[in-house]
């Protein structure tokens, strides 16, 4: 499968090539608003699972490229992001609460990261595993906040 960026095994990503990757991502972004004339300041990212990453990435590294974020199945893309200012950064975050690849732990460590650096964000707990449901699209529609959940039931460890 096509990736954003490298990764050693599941869950375990090189993250000078995560790094590397977003900060791409980020130049390509400004310079198509500059030859198609529109404001980065608007652009919200949503990407699913590997895509997710990489724009969670982009907001922890270069902030400035994105207003807002919707990431379906994310994880922390970085274990020690460069500390950026997220205030005025809207983040909606769904996780599955059976997950076998991302546990609610991982997610939740992603959000408390996100708010910690003044970012307003929203973590709904969909009652799945990787794959994405319905749920999932409704809340990224409505801008729900989703319920939450404090321990996964599901076979593995929550952390």
């Amino acid at each position: 499968m096509p990736r954003f960026f490298r990764r050693f095994a599941e869950g375990v990503f090189d993250e000078e090539d995560v790094v590397r990757r977003a900060n791409e991502l980020a130049d390509f972004v400004v310079a198509a608003a500059s030859e198609y004339d529109f404001d980065v300041s608007r652009l919200t990212a949503v990407g699913y699972s590997n895509g997710a990453n990489i724009a969670a990435a982009m907001i922890l590294l270069q902030p400035q490229v994105l207003s807002s974020a919707i990431l379906l199945r994310a994880m922390m893309p970085l274990s020690e992001p460069p500390v950026r200012a997220l205030a005025g950064k809207r983040v909606l975050l769904s996780a599955g609460d059976c997950d076998s690849i991302i546990s609610v732990f991982k997610v939740r460590s992603l959000a408390t990261l996100l708010q910690e650096r003044g970012a307003d964000v929203q973590l709904a707990i969909q009652h799945a595993g990787h794959a994405l449901i319905a749920a999932d699209l409704e809340v990224a529609n409505s801008g729900s906040k989703g319920s939450h959940v404090e321990s996964c039931q599901c076979g593995y460890a929550s952390n």
